[in-house]
């Protein structure tokens, strides 16, 4: 499981208000889609799907086919117009059973599973379990904070692919891991260096968990 983010300087991938577009420049975004292109599964969750819109498609360079489009959606509020829906493999998870909902993503053409853990969320680590079971041998995810935050607590992340960008954009815009606050400095999460080199203006960093 790999998990790709932007973000400034300072660590921040968006504005207070959401606009994200674009903190990297162009051969970094290129850079990312060489990335989904060689996973197996491109995972995000309803967040990012509500802020952005994204088709999370490969695009910028050339593939032999389309990674399975997967989006964790607890509740099923996913808008059936969402342009990540018109992808040619689309899997949208949810929590509790809810067949209604789930008859209207699937006039989409897109599949729906319900992996609910104990708090009515998805259950995280059934959800790769099942793709593992599908033959998904990797997965890349480009996601907000929430989603980041929960897969890295649940031990589900493996890397992290970080672009960073000359720029600072202040504390009150958003952040990469939305994670309770530790109390402690031996509590935080280490990761090795794997590589850090430039991508056009931007900076690619590579560490393992």
């Amino acid at each position: 499981v790999r998990l790709k983010a932007a973000a400034s300087l300072d660590g921040r991938t968006a504005l207070e208000n959401g606009d994200s577009q674009w903190i990297t420049g162009a051969a970094a975004r290129a850079d990312g889609h060489r990335w989904r292109a060689r996973a197996c599964a491109v995972l995000t969750g309803i967040g990012t799907v509500r802020a952005d819109d994204p088709q999370l498609t490969v695009r910028e360079v050339a593939t032999s086919r389309q990674p399975l489009l997967v989006v964790v959606d607890s509740r099923l509020e996913i808008d059936p117009r969402a342009r990540i829906l018109s992808g040619e493999r689309v899997l949208v998870v949810g929590g509790p059973e809810n067949h209604l909902l789930a008859s209207v993503i699937e006039s989409t053409g897109a599949e729906v599973l319900f992996f609910p853990d104990a708090e009515g969320r998805v259950d995280l680590a059934g959800l790769m379990r099942e793709l593992a079971k599908r033959g998904v041998n990797e997965v890349h995810v480009e996601a907000g904070a929430r989603l980041n935050g929960a897969l890295l607590q649940a031990g589900l992340v493996d890397e992290i692919v970080l672009y960073l960008a000359p720029s600072i954009v202040g504390d009150m815009a958003r952040g990469l891991f939305a994670m309770p606050a530790l109390e402690r400095l031996a509590d935080q999460r280490r990761l090795v260096w794997q590589d850090v080199r430039p991508v056009g203006g931007d900076l690619r960093v590579i560490a393992r968990l």
